[in-house]
């Protein structure tokens, strides 16, 4: 017994910082997540890390530790959350574990904003948003105001108003956001470091989408569109309406925070979106359903035509988002099939960086870029990446 405690005492003193967390959201992403913080206890108790995971809130609730200033959700408890939420059960279901309590909305949405108020001025508090919804740009400005650290895996914050990106990102060292854009890759922590050293960023050319970056190359093959976007929602890449990803939305949301990140003032209005699909076969116009059965396949012959005239040229065609001084621009484009997006194969993203450094021969950043696993273990990097903001004083 002495020796267990004497062993629990010394981790504790080899443990430099503590990151209180409060989780908001929990999909694919916020319960991978959950895991990752869990399954990796080992990893950081050795790296003097400690995440203290104080609540998790979906869309109609929050759970919080009873005592949130000194304890957490323990890790048998935020295993069976994610168990349950898989399963489709409410928050609610855990509060017979004990040690937590439970607010409902409007409630849990105070809640947070007072967790983050004592915690912000007291331990610190990093504020996670794994959601896919606007509804937490308010909490996460309050978060800010509170000295709360911020980490985004949901891009729609930083896509609304500029005056709320300014406000997220007015104090850099707080916010991390790399997984808005590539999931797990290191676009943003790329073009920061050369917009750092003084390097003006002139050109960003990207396939952003694992979806579309999928469809394209399998469109090489001389495969007929409706059959490739078919195939794609079988194997899970696309939104359950493909319409979703087709439309280019989510790529120039990606386009958006990169461009703002250049500092450049502007909105999603302002960037120029080629949808896959017209209008008439858009979700006002017919099903999901039908646009399936009935809407795709008229699709087919114009986007064949497409692709036999890139290739007679040798070029392929890639879904691409370019952002240049001039403007950003997201949909089609041909390019050499030598070419780092002209290679690419599969769902991985690319991105190629053109600076005063890398102007004749960019920085390619490729891989992985989609996966809710993927973007999870993104998320748990850029919380690990404000330990030195929590380090306990002597």
């Amino acid at each position: 017994m002495v020796r267990a405690v004497h062993q629990l005492n010394l981790r504790q003193e080899q443990v430099r910082s503590v990151l209180p967390v409060v989780l908001l959201g929990c999909g694919g992403v916020g319960r991978h997540l959950l895991r990752h913080i869990v399954a990796c206890r080992p990893l950081h108790a050795n790296q003097g890390v400690a995440i203290r995971v104080v609540g998790v809130a979906d869309s109609s609730s929050l759970l919080v530790a009873d005592d949130f200033h000194s304890s957490g959700l323990d890790d048998a408890l935020l295993t069976d959350l994610c168990t349950a939420k898989s399963s489709g059960a409410p928050l609610s279901s855990m509060l017979a574990r004990g040690q937590c309590q439970l607010f409902s909305n409007p409630e849990a949405r105070r809640k947070v904003i007072d967790t983050a108020s004592v915690l912000g001025k007291t331990t610190g508090l990093v504020l996670v948003d794994c959601s896919a919804t606007y509804d937490t740009v308010g909490m996460l400005k309050d978060a800010v105001d509170s000295g709360c650290c911020v980490v985004l895996a949901n891009k729609k914050p930083l896509t609304c108003a500029y005056e709320d990106f300014q406000k997220l990102v007015s104090n850099f060292r707080r916010i991390r956001f790399e997984s808005t854009v590539g999931a797990g890759l290191p676009v943003i922590a790329s073009v920061t470091r050369i917009i750092a050293s003084g390097d003006p960023v002139s050109r960003i050319v990207g396939s952003l989408s694992g979806t579309l970056g999928y469809v394209m190359s399998e469109l090489e093959d001389g495969k007929r569109f409706s059959e490739v976007v078919k195939t794609a929602k079988s194997l899970g890449f696309t939104e359950p309406d493909p319409r979703d990803d087709l439309s280019g939305i989510d790529v120039a949301r990606k386009a958006l925070i990169l461009a703002r990140l250049l500092g450049q003032q502007i909105s999603m209005e302002n960037i120029n979106v080629e949808s896959l699909y017209p209008s008439e076969l858009g979700p006002d116009a017919m099903s999901t359903k039908d646009f399936l059965e009935v809407g795709l396949v008229q699709l087919d012959k114009s986007i064949e035509e497409r692709v036999r005239a890139a290739s007679l040229k040798g070029n392929v065609l890639r879904y691409v988002c370019k952002i240049e001084s001039t403007g950003c621009q997201v949909g089609l484009q041909e390019l050499p099939k030598n070419s780092a997006l002209g290679r690419l194969r599969g769902s991985d993203n690319v991105v190629e960086i053109y600076s005063r450094c890398y102007e004749s021969a960019p920085l390619v950043i490729q891989g992985a870029g989609a996966g809710n696993d993927t973007t999870a273990a993104g998320v748990l990097a850029d919380i690990v990446d404000l330990q030195d903001l929590f380090q306990r004083r002597a």
